[in-house]
This record gives C-alpha cells, structure tokens and sequence, in this order.
C-alpha cells in the first residue's frame, strides 16, 4: 500500500470540516481476493441451510432468524449508529432507550464503548489511531490481509484507547442509557431466550426450542456481526467514492443491502451526521426508510439529511469544496 500523507481529522462527532484528494487505489486482484473472503462465508451458510432444509433447518427457523436478524441489526443502525452516535435526529426517552435495548441484543457490545469506538474510528479514520482501519498493517498482499483481519474482527481483540471514555461524555450523562449499557448481558441473553422459547412452544418439543436458539440466536448473532463488519473492512477497500472524504470509505452495493443501508460508507463518511445513508434514489437504505416513518409518525424529529448544495460542493469529481450547513427534513427524495 502506498504512503499517504496525514491528513487533517474530524471533530469527535465524525464532522469532517475540510476536504482531500481520494488515495491511490488498490489493486483489482486485491480487491477481488477481498470481496470472496467476507462474501464466501454467508454464501457457505446457504449452502448449509438448504442441505439442512427440513430436517434442521425449517421455515420457522428461517423466519425468526430474519425477523431477529432486521430487529436487532436496526438496533444497531438507527440506535447505535445514526442516533447514538451521530445524533442524526431526535427522540423521546422511550425511543432512545427501546433502540438501545434492541441494539443492545445484537451482542456487538455494550452501548457506551460500541459508540466511543465509532466516534474515535470517524475521528482518525484509516489513520494512526482508528481502532479497525484495514490500511495501517504493511504494504503488499500480505499486509492488506493483516489489515482485513484486523478491521473485520482482530481489533475487538486489541486493548481499547485509555482515553476512550472521553468519546461519550454526552451519554454518560444519561442514566438510563449507562444502566442498559452496564447491563448489556441480560440483553444478549433476552435475545437468545426469545427464539428458543417461541420455538419451543410452536413445536411444543425442547429440540424445536433448541433449534430456535442456535438459529434465531446464536446464527442470528453471527450474520449480523459478520455484515456488520464487513462494513469496517470491505467498505474501506472496495466500492465507489463518489464524494470527497479524508480517508478510503467506499459505497459498496451489497453490503448496502445486507447491512441496511449502512454500506453506502463513503456517503457516510462525507456528511457523517446524514440520516440517511442512500442518498441517491437507486441506494437503498431500508435503516432511513424506516426513520422516515418513525418521522411520520411522530416517533422522531429533526431528521438530518445533507442539502443539495453540499452534496453538489463534496463530489469527488469537483477540485475543491466548500463547508455547507446541514438541512433537516423528513422525507426521502
């Protein structure tokens, strides 16, 4: 991987208030090799559900690790991420804290450090000190394989920053929110228990309820931390940078779909307190759809979208860009 300057960082809440030349891109071969490594495995589990089909693997089994798989991998989007993180629109008490129950049971961790750790990635992203930046492990194959590793799953096993604490003095300061995150346990064991005992009483059999834990839970959990990586790793090698940023976040279609709207990174990466991910009409971001109807609703206000002057004034194909507020609104267009 070529060197590359250092460049000027955001502020602790992802802001980034000046734009940069895109960096060199990697080469096709590499990118390949990448794509097969996070996309072979959920193609793997596919084979293994159908070979199972009927036998240890159901319609009911599919079902609920779907619906749990959407509930709590939009625990994680709108309720980590968008709000907790970015602060990308507003809610009452019992939105905030429903959102991070539901994140809560996806078993990416505790709230405060899941949300520290995003605010320092977006502060130093692919730079010294983002805590999961695929770029900083050597040059050449093997050092971007180090780096894959590390962004996808190695860097949960790295000691935090001390300072991390300083990245969430703003939730810290809410005790309902500090409670559900000391408590974070009890929540991935609620969403463990919740399939295994529909299950269990849909079939009225212990091996039904045994079935729906390891498919509705266990399983579930894997494929939502897998794509909710791959956002980490893929999305900061392969894709398409349409708008300026400081560092290597990449638009990746498929993990757009798979993650919910969460793999239009470099849309995010650009206007990081954006609601709305997808922001041409072909992204699909199923995350903000559903923050559109929470709006309409009544559930959320003060929705944050980018204008369209900045979006013009931050495309890549532009020479310079200027800083632009950000609107609000409500409604996709």
């Amino acid at each position: 991987m070529p060197p590359f300057k250092q460049l000027a960082l955001p502020d602790e809440q992802g802001v980034v208030h000046e734009d940069h030349d895109h960096f060199i891109k990697l080469p096709f071969s590499i990118q390949l090799a990448n794509i097969a490594a996070v996309f072979l495995p959920p193609v793997a589990l596919g084979v293994g559900m159908y070979l199972l089909w009927g036998w240890g693997f159901t319609l009911l089994h599919l079902l609920m690790m779907t619906l749990l798989y959407l509930i709590t991998g939009y625990g994680i989007t709108i309720g980590y991420h968008r709000y907790f993180t970015h602060k990308s629109f507003e809610a009452p008490g019992w939105v905030k804290n429903g959102l991070a129950i539901l994140g809560s049971m996806a078993a990416e961790g505790p709230l405060l450090r899941w949300v520290a750790h995003h605010r320092q990635h977006h502060q130093h992203s692919d730079h010294e000190n983002d805590p999961h930046s695929p770029h900083l492990h050597g040059g050449g194959f093997w050092g971007l394989w180090r780096g894959l590793w590390h962004a996808h799953a190695g860097w949960m096993f790295t000691p935090d920053a001390p300072e991390l604490h300083r990245y969430v003095k703003d939730l810290a300061a809410d005790k309902a929110l500090v409670w559900i995150s000391k408590t974070f346990a009890l929540w991935v064991a609620i969403g463990l228990i919740i399939p295994a005992v529909i299950a269990g009483l849909l079939t009225m059999s212990w091996t039904g309820a045994l079935l729906g834990f390891i498919w509705g839970g266990i399983i579930r959990i894997a494929v939502v931390h897998h794509i909710t990586w791959s956002v980490n790793s893929i999305c900061h090698v392969w894709g398409a940078q349409p708008f300026r940023t400081h560092d290597h976040s990449k638009n990746n279609a498929i993990v757009g779909v798979l993650a919910l709207g969460e793999g239009w990174h470099n849309n995010h990466h650009a206007f990081p307190t954006s609601a709305r991910h997808g922001l041409r009409w072909w992204e699909f971001d199923s995350s903000y759809i559903i923050i559109w109807v929470m709006a309409k609703m009544g559930l959320v206000w003060k929705v944050r979208i980018p204008s369209a002057e900045l979006m013009e004034a931050k495309r890549a194909d532009r020479e310079s860009a200027a800083v632009l507020p950000v609107t609000q609104a409500t409604e996709p267009s």
